[in-house]
């Protein structure tokens, strides 16, 4: 019986201080910081995807200019 109340005291001190941590103010910080770090990665992969379309046509201009000079020289 003892065994018993000594395991719900201790469930009782583990969830008084789950409950402790989570009305503290520094925990709003983290939520800050993952909610920053999602947008700045939803941009990131937002931007990536728009400039991945623009590309190839990009590269083969670059190509083109430089075959050109190239066989300006020779």
């Amino acid at each position: 019986m003892k065994l018993v109340i000594a395991l719900q005291n201790r469930l009782n001190a583990v969830k008084a201080a789950a409950f402790s941590c989570l009305k503290k103010k520094e925990g709003q910080n983290t939520v800050e910081y993952i909610i920053m770090l999602t947008v700045v990665v939803g941009v990131a992969l937002l931007v990536g995807g728009l400039v991945k379309g623009m590309m190839p046509d990009v590269f083969e201009k670059v190509k083109s200019k430089i075959l050109g000079s190239v066989d300006s020289i020779e």
